[in-house]
């Protein structure tokens, strides 16, 4: 048998999860819990084998859960019903075994927990789609403080010669550094690099 404990905080989907695995022949819920910290306690009491976890819960969450349960022998297999970047990637990085939605099928669910419960990563299709984006985009090398300062009054409209006043510098270095921040940011010119700062939420006062 493997031993379940299910963590979400409406009591109505516990009980249809419960009733949904109840139809298999290998498992066995031993436990239930609403919270983040009510799922420590409670796979610290029963030692089950997989938790499916929910993220979004009153109080403590479902990654914190899954980071305070790293050590424990359990697999965590997140069950949510959100698949955004804010909410995968934390939640595989905190340790999750695997990340399902859940519209996942019932016959789907349970191969995913038996999976888990052997070490196996479970991902849905969305999910896996999400990280394999993450993971094709190059990492963005962040601007050094200078970089920053000298786009910031470049984004007001300074000359090169301002800014080298201003921070009691070359006018070469400054056109070093914007040299640095186009290839950093990925852009040919000063409207551009702008640009995409105040994208990227590099300038204050904005960002996405």
């Amino acid at each position: 048998m493997i031993r379940l404990v299910i963590v979400d905080d409406h009591p109505v989907v516990r009980d249809g999860l419960r009733g949904m695995l109840s139809t298999a022949g290998d498992f066995e819920v031993v436990g239930e819990a609403a919270s983040g910290d009510e799922a420590v306690a409670v796979v610290t009491a029963v030692s089950p084998d997989v938790v499916l976890m929910d993220l979004r819960m009153p109080g403590s969450d479902g990654v914190s859960a899954i980071e305070r349960l790293r050590d424990h022998p359990c697999r965590v297999l997140v069950l949510t019903t959100y698949d955004t970047d804010r909410d995968v990637l934390p939640a595989i990085k905190a340790g999750a075994t695997g990340y399902l939605l859940k519209d996942t099928p019932r016959d789907q669910l349970q191969r995913a927990i038996r999976a888990a419960h052997a070490g196996e990563a479970v991902l849905s299709p969305a999910v896996a789609t999400r990280l394999l984006g993450q993971v094709r985009e190059p990492a963005l090398e962040p601007l050094s403080a200078r970089e920053l300062d000298v786009l910031a009054l470049v984004a007001k409209g300074t000359t090169n010669r301002a800014v080298a006043a201003a921070l009691f510098i070359s006018e070469a270095t400054v056109k070093t550094h914007l040299l640095h921040v186009y290839a950093k940011l990925g852009v040919s010119d000063r409207a551009a690099a702008v640009a995409v700062a105040y994208e990227r939420g590099l300038l204050k006062g904005t960002g996405r």
